[in-house]
């Protein structure tokens, strides 16, 4: 995923900062392209291929929080924040959201460059990786798709809300602790919240109550989380 195949978008109004990553982006062998609005990072999105973009959430035309899901809605691909909010709850909101990754201001480039190809190899594995469906009861978990479907109907999901399906899947016996669906669905450190966890999970049953009455996830409580069987 690295060279002139991985093309990265970089929405960030500052000029001085957007041309500095794309320096950086430059000399790392990455091809990138450059949006100052989220406005034109929108038009950039619904127009090309990217394979992961970088987005600052001040933004004029559309803030980030605005144009996140505009993104997840229109490209499978990682999104990483920059922002000056350092708050836990600002970053807790960005990943329920589908951010993969949040950097605060200042930061250093050479860091995000490192980042970004973590998260690039992370997905390229994703999708090289030939694993077998998954099933259970009627709700089968498609890894080339990276989507759900039940009795014929598609459901559409998020990475993260993907991945919390196939850790639990995976192993339907087990009973999965939040750390451990955390470590597994974002890669990074769990900081011990419930929230983004507690909201992904009522997410995706939402989306399952939708077509069908099964339960698909039991809450063990004091615990954590298991396929419902």
């Amino acid at each position: 995923m690295r060279g002139i195949m991985s093309k990265i978008l970089i929405i960030e109004d500052s000029v001085d900062i957007n041309d500095l990553i794309g320096e950086a982006l430059k000399k790392a062998g990455y091809e990138y392209r450059q949006a100052f609005s989220g406005t034109e990072g929108l038009l950039c999105i619904s127009a090309e291929q990217f394979d992961l973009a970088v987005m600052d959430l001040m933004l004029p035309g559309m803030s980030g929080e605005v144009l996140l899901p505009k993104i997840r809605e229109k490209q499978d691909i990682p999104v990483i924040i920059l922002s000056a909010k350092d708050g836990l709850d600002s970053k807790l909101s960005l990943f329920d959201l589908g951010a993969e990754d949040y950097m605060t201001k200042p930061f250093e480039v050479a860091e995000l460059v490192a980042r970004i190809g973590v998260q690039l190899r992370k997905t390229s594995a994703d999708r090289e990786a030939v694993g077998k469906r998954l099933v259970l009861k009627d709700l089968t978990l498609d890894p080339e798709g990276f989507c759900g479907e039940v009795r014929g109907e598609r459901i559409s999901l998020t990475r993260q809300e993907f991945k919390i399906l196939e850790l639990l899947l995976s192993n339907p016996k087990r009973v999965f602790s939040k750390q451990d669906i955390f470590d597994y669905a974002w890669d990074d450190y769990y900081m011990g919240e419930d929230k983004t966890i507690n909201m992904h999970i009522s997410n995706i049953r939402k989306k399952l109550k939708t077509v069908s009455d099964e339960e698909y996830i039991e809450t063990v409580w004091g615990i954590g989380f298991k396929a419902g069987i």
